[in-house]
């Protein structure tokens, strides 16, 4: 029999917690009720927990409930959570990572102090100096996996190779009958273009570009990071985060500005009837929840970021990222990547 996917969550991180994290693992259950391959490791204050699974009827075979009498802060200074953080929930989540017990860690809380102590007690990947925080965004033939996306400021070309590496490997972990196809963000497609650290790097994708590990397909600018036809798009964490926000930020505008013209007038709300599942299929498309949980790559394991404010609906998505991520095997699609880029390097 082989060995059940461990995920390690933690309860206590992000708004409305642990509520909306117990009522997210609900919702996973209920999907999966038919599997029997995952067990999910739940941190947090253990007598509060338990009442909340008592409330939604959660069955004991797939939870495990461990104790953590402290929480990280979202009020603290990330300096101060992150010395305060041993032994809290999130701390324990990735310890239990560390010793074998979970496969991959959970959490809605603190991003920083996430990202520091998951540095401290995962460790760096040997040859990878920077992790990079990855995302999925939906295009127009599927979805894309972004990166960096805000972990790393300033960023060299060797960054920028490890993060079209590890991101092509989350991306096939993710979804296997596809071929990674790596695109740099740039201010324009053309050669000439960008600055000379993202020319070198552009030039090293190249050479490593091959129909195993990514197909290297140049530079993409800002808009068409959606249309589908680069699916792994590498950036520093600087640009990678203001395009998140602008993306984020436009379909929020979209959806409300979209919602209000339709129910102005007694037309528009007739017009909605007949448009009804159309309109519903776009604003799914464009639901965050969906795309919610960021994961940290270069690690010794991976980690996911869950959206502080997300509802339970989102964390139950980030659940689901955890799961597909670790049923894909992506540390070994990561080492495959990575073996590969050294022995061309070589």
């Amino acid at each position: 029999m082989s060995k059940k996917i461990s995920i390690a969550i933690d309860a206590m991180g992000g708004d409305n917690s642990p509520e909306k994290t117990i009522a997210g693992i609900k919702i996973f259950l209920d999907k999966y009720k038919t599997k029997d391959d995952f067990i999910l490791n739940i941190f947090g204050k253990e007598k509060e927990i338990k009442n909340i699974v008592n409330k939604y009827k959660i069955s004991s075979n797939q939870i495990n409930i461990i104790n953590s009498n402290h929480v990280v802060s979202d009020e603290e200074k990330p300096l101060t959570a992150v010395k305060n953080s041993k032994n809290t929930s999130m701390w324990d989540c990735i310890q239990h990572q560390l010793d074998g017990k979970s496969d991959i860690s959970l959490s809605a809380g603190n991003t920083g102090v996430l990202l520091v102590i998951s540095r401290m007690i995962l460790k760096m990947i040997n040859d990878v100096n920077k992790p990079a925080l990855a995302g999925l965004w939906p295009n127009e033939n599927g979805m894309n996996v972004v990166l960096d996306l805000g972990a790393n400021i300033e960023c060299s070309d060797q960054n920028l190779v490890d993060f079209a590496e590890l991101g092509s490997a989350l991306f096939k972990s993710l979804f296997p009958n596809e071929k990674p196809k790596v695109s740099l963000l740039n201010v324009g497609s053309e050669e000439m273009k960008g600055t000379e650290m993202l020319k070198i790097a552009s030039q090293r994708l190249r050479n490593l570009s091959n129909q195993d590990n990514f197909i290297y397909q140049g530079y993409i600018e800002g808009n068409n990071i959606m249309n589908g036809v680069s699916n792994v798009i590498v950036t520093d964490g600087f640009t990678g985060n203001v395009a998140l926000k602008t993306a984020e930020g436009t379909a929020k505008f979209i959806t409300n500005n979209l919602k209000k013209s339709l129910t102005e007038n007694i037309i528009s709300k007739i017009s909605l009837i007949f448009s009804y599942f159309s309109l519903k299929k776009f604003k799914d498309k464009l639901d965050p929840r969906k795309y919610n949980g960021a994961i940290f790559l270069g690690l010794n394991g991976p980690v996911v970021k869950s959206h502080g404010g997300i509802d339970s609906i989102g964390f139950y998505h980030s659940i689901d990222l955890c799961y597909k991520i670790i049923k894909g095997d992506l540390m070994s699609q990561i080492r495959k990547n990575l073996n590969h880029s050294k022995s061309v390097k070589e």
